[in-house]
């Protein structure tokens, strides 16, 4: 179960750098423990092996809250490579340092690590006080902090409110 933690930190804290552009996560959450829960898990503890945990999988740590139907974690060379959350669908939740709330939906989020991008597939949502993200595919590359969305033959959607208290001009 050690080691499933230590692979499902990763896997989180890379999944909740792709709503980062969104909403940044609550900076003192990596410092807190990690609690993960699920029906089953099949695991291997070899240096190139796949390690998967099945039914209502929960994973928590500080303010963040993970829910998803499977997590699989790829390993090469004894290192992560992949982390694939699938749901229906999988879902995020978390509060910034500003105490504002984010929460992220799709049907898959794949983190590849080598790449440092995070693909978020399936009726993706992105929702924060300040507005919203909607798409069928979102990717986000945490090297340059770029986000992009569509290109896959479904359009991308976007609501940004004003700020509260803000001037009308």
């Amino acid at each position: 179960m050690r080691l499933a933690n230590n692979l499902l930190t990763v896997a989180v804290m890379g999944t909740l750098l792709a709503v980062s552009p969104l909403a940044a996560g609550k900076s003192s959450d990596r410092k807190q423990p990690m609690d993960v829960a699920a029906d089953r898990t099949d695991a291997m503890l070899g240096d190139d092996s796949d390690s998967t945990l099945y039914g209502n999988v929960k994973i928590t740590q500080g303010s963040l809250e993970v829910d998803a139907d499977k997590a699989v974690i790829h390993r090469k060379g004894g290192d992560i490579s992949q982390v694939v959350l699938t749901g229906a669908p999988a879902k995020l939740r978390q509060t910034a340092d500003n105490g504002e709330p984010m929460t992220a939906r799709a049907q898959q989020i794949v983190y590849t690590l080598s790449s440092d991008v995070i693909v978020l597939s399936g009726d993706v949502v992105i929702e924060q006080p300040r507005g919203n993200l909607r798409g069928q595919t979102i990717k986000y590359d945490l090297n340059t902090g770029r986000l992009d969305g569509g290109g896959d033959g479904n359009r991308v959607q976007m609501r940004i409110l004003p700020k509260s208290g803000g001037s009308s001009n």
